[in-house]
């Protein structure tokens, strides 16, 4: 499968601190790639190198099969998307203009704009100026931009920190719509439950270093404790080991019709970053 994203090696050091160290890492085309970790773990540093913003100290980042350093190119931004903690929108336009003007930008029909706003569920603000919208709208708006072009490389930084549990789901579908139709997602984000929905494989940054890297499933399986949880009828639940001796105790319980559900115990991708890093995501 072909590689969007090539790093190799990859440091960055902003007088004597280091942000990254020895990273190495590739995306593949069309999957959702999640790089993790908490705040200052190097995200988003990591971000700007790859959209050439900023200069690696050392090592090597490729994207699209050419170094970063030549992302200025006009035909390579347009096949990007980018949201970041910087990323602005005209206050003094409306919604609809707003889109409008980098439909202009970037030759897409004006009637993609309407698809757009359905994705982020802000059809009925279209008219609404920007300067009055509240923090969770402006986020929406300004995914709504980066999704306008259908981006063959979409770089997402904290997409939905602003936003609450519904309209997060409806960010969630459109990023799947992208995915379907072949564009390529880095996403960073501290928020687990979100890497375990989206990503196709995820990234263990931790003091600018990775630590895993594998798909989220995978990861899980790994690092099981090997315990099986048992439901009973009557409310109460037990743990059993996996294995001769808790297949037997499994088979007791339902040879009596006893047993409402049973499941695996698989640690989220929370606990399992707590486990090996020895940090909270906070």
């Amino acid at each position: 499968m072909q590689n969007i994203i090539e790093v190799t090696s990859l440091e960055k050091s902003f007088s004597n601190s280091r942000a990254l160290k020895d990273v190495s890492f590739n995306v593949r085309k069309g999957e959702i790639f999640g790089f993790l970790g908490p705040s200052g773990s190097g995200k988003t540093t990591t971000i700007k190198i790859l959209t050439a913003q900023s200069k690696p100290t050392s090592g090597s980042a490729y994207v699209f099969g050419v170094p970063t350093s030549k992302l200025r190119e006009e035909k390579y931004r347009k096949k990007m998307g980018i949201i970041t903690d910087n990323t602005s929108l005209y206050a003094r336009l409306s919604v609809y203009d707003n889109l409008k003007f980098f439909c202009d930008l970037y030759d897409v029909p004006e009637g993609r704009i309407h698809v757009v706003l359905q994705m982020v569920n802000l059809e009925q603000e279209s008219k609404k100026m920007v300067s009055k919208l509240s923090k969770g709208m402006l986020q929406r708006v300004i995914l709504a931009r980066a999704f306008l072009h259908e981006p063959e490389l979409l770089f997402l930084d904290e997409p939905t920190s602003a936003l609450d549990p519904v309209n997060t789901k409806h960010i969630y579908e459109g990023l799947l719509q992208l995915k379907a139709k072949g564009t390529t997602i880095f996403l960073t984000t501290h928020d687990m439950n979100e890497a375990e929905t989206l990503c196709d494989r995820v990234a263990f940054l931790n003091n600018g270093t990775i630590q895993l890297l594998d798909e989220p499933k995978k990861l899980r399986e790994q690092h099981s404790d090997a315990t099986i949880t048992v439901e009973l009828t009557d409310g109460s639940t037990i743990i059993v080991p996996k294995g001769s001796d808790g297949a037997q105790k499994v088979f007791d319980y339902m040879s009596k019709n006893q047993i409402a559900s049973i499941q695996s115990n698989f640690p989220t991708l929370g606990d399992i970053f707590v486990e090996v890093t020895g940090r909270k995501l906070s």
